[in-house]
């Protein structure tokens, strides 16, 4: 017996279905799908309403479907899980986004637009600060988010947004939207 409560319980599992959800969403937003265009892509075997549920954490999705999910975008099943460290739902306060910005830097030194030259010198500022040097991947810590955010003249969740378009988010990003 863990001494949790149910209601602890259910706080956590909910937590983790949205990491879940968040994990599920960025893979398929990392492919340029829709959810209609992953229903379309897979000839109506995906419903966009039931990836969009499973993205939202609104429905539980068994180990069988993310499997095939996996099957179709692609990737590993792994790819599509939250991290271990990942604190679903036990860390920040109740209404605060549970997110983890990790930067894929071949996909960073490859940007072609004009912009991305802010990203790649704050990149390399920080691995040369953090000793990282030779580093595949760079996980960005909030305040490292807010930084860079005031450096574009944007908002955290505005950056978040140009970082996916660019599809240089690594595997292990987890983006989980706020309630309104």
């Amino acid at each position: 017996m863990t001494g949790r409560s149910t209601d602890e319980d259910a706080v956590a599992n909910d937590g983790y279905a949205k990491a879940l959800g968040a994990r599920l969403r960025a893979v398929r937003m990392q492919q340029h799908l829709s959810l209609h265009g992953v229903e379309r892509k897979s000839s109506g075997r995906w419903k966009a309403v039931v990836v969009g549920s499973y993205e939202r954490g609104d429905r539980a999705v068994s180990v069988q479907r993310l499997s095939e999910l996996a099957d179709f975008y692609g990737v590993p099943v792994s790819d599509l899980l939250p991290p271990e460290d990942s604190p679903f739902g036990n860390g920040g306060s109740a209404g605060t986004p549970l997110s983890r910005i990790v930067l894929n830097l071949d996909k960073v030194t490859s940007l072609q637009d004009p912009h991305a030259d802010i990203l790649r010198r704050f990149v390399a500022s920080i691995q040369r600060q953090r000793g990282d040097l030779g580093a595949r991947s760079f996980p960005v810590r909030h305040e490292d988010l807010r930084t860079l955010a005031l450096m574009y003249d944007t908002t955290i969740e505005a950056l978040t947004e140009r970082l996916v378009r660019w599809q240089v988010l690594a595997p292990e990003s987890v983006i989980v939207d706020g309630e309104p």
